[in-house]
């Protein structure tokens, strides 16, 4: 069985890079912490803070007053300025003054700024989000285009393969699984596994290496 990572979990501050934070499990208490301290809003779904935290690790910008300046700047376009923005054949401009196309390559460290914001939500409208999976997929292409990325997230919005559990229900998950290879074993042996697993790095599912804890 392959063994796990095991590096220390870090601690959860505006310095942590947003791919360390999607490699290990925080509670929604801590997620919500971050954002209070930080002067996030702490309100809505687990999901929901993850992408907050990720859009504000990334960029040090607030996720939800970005997106609100994007639609206050948009509804003071001119008539003029809207149709010239149409007639851009699928350009919009970053920060850089580089122009993003279907064929630009998505590049290393991607960041999930409000430009490329405003682009996806362009081409696959507004009810796109930079959702943890796609976000992954993102960082995880550097050499992809702009197209293929489209192509991914419909393809992650529409896949057929099992569900995976969501983060906050991961815990139910793993107590289950321990429980159905560890007949006779209590609670707080399992509990103290699960904690030891969420302080580790990549996935949280039971293993039996999880066991040597208890032996510590």
């Amino acid at each position: 069985m392959k063994t796990k990572n095991t590096k220390t979990r870090p601690q959860l501050t505006k310095d942590l890079k947003s791919e360390d934070f999607m490699e290990y499990y925080f509670l929604k208490e801590e997620l919500k912490e971050f954002c209070r301290r930080e002067g996030l809003k702490i309100g809505g779904s687990k999901n929901q803070l993850e992408e907050r935290i990720i859009y504000y690790l990334d960029t040090g910008k607030s996720l939800d007053e970005s997106v609100k300046d994007g639609n206050k700047t948009k509804n003071h376009k001119s008539v003029k300025d809207d149709n010239k923005t149409k007639n851009c054949n699928h350009k919009i401009s970053n920060s850089d003054s580089q122009e993003i196309t279907l064929d630009s390559i998505l590049g290393e460290n991607f960041r999930c700024s409000e430009d490329k914001r405003e682009f996806f939500e362009r081409e696959i409208g507004k009810g796109f989000k930079f959702k943890v999976k796609f976000q992954r997929w993102l960082k995880a292409n550097p050499d992809k285009t702009y197209q293929d990325a489209i192509n991914a997230y419909y393809e992650l919005q529409n896949s057929n393969e099992k569900t995976k559990i969501d983060r906050q229900f991961q815990y139910n998950q793993y107590i289950r699984d321990f429980f159905e290879d560890n007949e006779g074993r209590s609670l707080d042996d399992a509990i103290k596994c699960w904690k030891y697993k969420k302080s580790l790095k990549g996935h949280n599912r039971y293993e039996d290496s999880d066991l040597k804890i208890l032996k510590s």
